[in-house]
């Protein structure tokens, strides 16, 4: 593996292979926060100097832009200082340069970003455990995020609920947002927090998806329609403003 990165124009090149990859870029100043629904909720930044950190875990290499990507680009577009660990646990081949190619997109307007891309076997995470716990518990000493983002609980994807689960077991003292991904199991539930989008943020996400993701175009759920229904039914449930809206899992939250 070869990256090569300036700090001038914040121009990024890198051969991909099967090894672990990570960048950091410069900042790029953003617009603040500002309100966007009529239901109670609470900002991110309010009070604070620093940057914000973000994690965010998926057990492959889609999961992470289907679950919360709209609220990944919001977050960017209202913050001016945000840090982002971007971890895909498993990938390989043609499913590495996916990762890498949407996460840089999803990524753009990020003061700072990390983009790792592991290989554990797609499907064996219940029989790797062990070692898939060993990344998490060095993946901890790299960051102390302010919020995480990892799988739904419940998810009926075996790699999906190890993956929520070692996210659990790693950080216990972290605002942890669960996401959710459709798929034939059927096994969508009803979220307690969401995340108000606009059209055009939805449209973004969904375009990065149908571009990035060749690989995964011949699933019948991975669809544009698919994709904007479940964002305008959340956005219904939210009464967002946009029509539009990620639903997440909150089960622990301090104010």
């Amino acid at each position: 593996m070869s990256v090569s990165q300036s700090t001038q124009d914040e121009s990024i090149e890198g051969q991909f292979n099967s090894e672990t990859r990570r960048i950091r870029v410069a900042e790029v100043p953003r617009r603040h926060l500002r309100s966007v629904t009529g239901m109670m909720g609470f900002q991110f930044a309010l009070g604070r100097k620093d940057a914000i950190k973000v994690l965010c875990v998926g057990a492959h290499s889609d999961d992470i832009e289907i679950g919360c990507g709209g609220t990944i680009l919001r977050l960017l577009s209202e913050y001016a200082d945000v840090e982002v660990h971007w971890v895909v646990l498993g990938s390989e081949g043609e499913r590495d340069l996916e990762a890498a190619a949407s996460a840089e997109r999803f990524l753009a307007g990020s003061k700072m970003r990390e983009i790792i891309i592991e290989n554990f076997k797609n499907g064996f995470f219940p029989y790797r455990g062990e070692e898939i716990k060993g990344f998490f518990e060095k993946l901890k000493e790299r960051t102390a995020p302010d919020v995480v983002f990892t799988h739904y609980r419940d998810d009926l994807h075996q790699d999906h609920r190890v993956t929520s689960e070692l996210t659990w077991n790693t950080f216990r003292d972290h605002l942890i947002l669960e996401y959710e991904i459709m798929k034939y199991d059927g096994d969508l539930g009803t979220p307690n927090l969401f995340v108000p989008l606009t059209r055009e943020i939805c449209e973004k996400k969904v375009d990065v998806l149908m571009d990035c993701f060749n690989s995964q175009r011949e699933k019948d759920w991975f669809t544009r329609d698919a994709f904007m229904a479940l964002l305008r039914i959340r956005g219904i449930e939210a009464r967002a403003p946009g029509k539009y809206a990620e639903g997440f899992y909150c089960r622990k939250g301090v104010l």
